[in-house]
């Protein structure tokens, strides 16, 4: 079977990240791959097809370079990794396209479920499922040319704080789940958020072998009984190779979102929105999304009808691009959500964006499993970052004006899913 791979924005290595590219380039060969009989999937500006036939070649001509690879369609497989930990753990599996988070590999279907078998340790960091066709798996925003006036309290996100806070909890040795490091940083935080006026309790989640905690924070809404946003990010850390015991300082993942959900109560605390807003740091998220899948869990059928969106933040401080990326991950129940973080994103930040509805192991599925609109906000290409789960995830590698720019985003947004009374 031959395969055709198309780079429609020619991108070196992984060095700079997807690039957008031209829309009509990408529809043109997309229709002619569906006239052709040839099914196709989209990663960025890579389009792959299967089944070519002489019609599409025509089409392609001039238009975008062309390889062809020699691979059976049965045999091609992707893979959603967190960092690169698929490639770390199987160097000898060939890769055929390389998207960082993306991979599109060659692989015998019948070795492709001994590549996720869980972990009692820790939730598997990469899944491989086959190549799905006629998909986009990802595509690409630019940033817009023309900013619309700033959001006042999306621009007043404080770069100061956010960075005392994250250098606070990247201060710890670990904040592994069952860790007492953990259980300090939590109270901690429940410290920030009880000062800024927020309700808080802490919920108790069992994990094998022991327990962890989530924090929940809450400020309720003026509009009656509007309904409520909820801010997520898991506050503990990991260092899978070394264990439980090992240093994990887990400045990116996750110290820059829980310090990212700090940044949101700060600038959100007297927002006179209609809607409660709910803000939560998850336990358990590397050992399996415990704390998240725990949390759900304990909603009753009209708790979770209350619940507007949920917007997700893990890893947001590791620029792996040359321009500052975001990835926004949901589900087709979460369309409208994403949609909208995207129109913040061009409306109030420099951010590229990139998104994606098939979601991965991060706190925003639990909710979208549940029908829940929930949208992953991510640094962009973060399979470039090799040390998250490692005692390198260091502040020497945080870049705080990206992590800014996704919280203004976000902020952005979240004044308008809150509402005003």
């Amino acid at each position: 079977m031959t395969v055709l791979r198309f780079d429609l924005g020619k991108t070196p290595g992984n060095d700079d990240g997807p690039r957008a590219a031209a829309p009509d380039a990408l529809q043109a060969l997309t229709a002619a791959a569906a006239d052709a009989g040839a099914a196709w999937t989209r990663l960025g500006d890579t389009l792959l097809v299967t089944g070519v036939q002489a019609q599409l070649q025509r089409t392609a001509a001039g238009r975008a370079p062309a390889e062809r690879i020699e691979v059976p369609a049965a045999r091609l497989h992707l893979v959603i990794q967190n960092g690169r930990q698929f490639q770390q753990a199987h160097p000898e599996v060939p890769v055929l396209v390389d998207r960082g988070r993306y991979l599109v590999v060659d692989l015998d279907p019948a070795e492709a479920g001994r590549f996720v078998e869980p972990s009692e340790r820790h939730l598997p960091c990469f899944g491989v499922r086959p190549l799905p066709a006629n998909t986009v798996v990802f595509e690409q925003r630019p940033p817009a040319r023309i900013r619309a006036v700033a959001e006042p309290r999306a621009a007043a996100v404080s770069h100061d704080a956010f960075a005392a806070d994250l250098a606070t909890l990247a201060e710890f040795r670990t904040r592994h789940s069952t860790s007492p490091e953990f259980r300090t940083a939590l109270d901690w935080a429940e410290g920030v958020l009880s000062g800024l006026g927020y309700g808080t309790r802490i919920q108790t989640v069992a994990l094998p072998g022991g327990s962890t905690q989530n924090l929940i924070a809450e400020r309720p809404g003026h509009g009656g009984d509007s309904g409520a946003v909820l801010v997520t990010a898991h506050l503990d850390s990991i260092n899978v190779r070394d264990g439980a015991a090992a240093p994990a300082p887990g400045a990116d993942d996750n110290g820059s979102g829980a310090a990212g959900v700090l940044a949101v109560a700060r600038a959100l605390w007297d927002h006179p929105g209609a809607r409660d807003l709910r803000l939560i740091l998850f336990g358990g998220e590397e050992q399996g999304l415990f704390g998240s899948r725990h949390y759900v869990a304990e909603l009753d059928q009209a708790a979770r009808e209350r619940l507007h969106s949920v917007v997700n933040m893990d890893m947001i401080a590791c620029r792996n691009t040359p321009a500052p990326t975001v990835l926004l991950e949901g589900a087709a129940v979460s369309q409208a959500v994403l949609e909208e973080l995207a129109a913040a994103a061009q409306a109030h930040t420099g951010l590229t964006v990139q998104t994606s509805l098939m979601p991965f192991n991060s706190d925003h599925v639990p909710f979208l499993d549940l029908g829940i609109p929930a949208v992953l906000t991510i640094e962009g290409a973060d399979g470039a970052n090799d040390r998250i789960h490692t005692a390198g995830d260091t502040l020497e590698h945080v870049d705080h004006d990206l992590a800014l720019e996704i919280l203004r985003m976000n902020v952005a947004y979240l004044v308008q899913a809150l509402g005003h009374a």
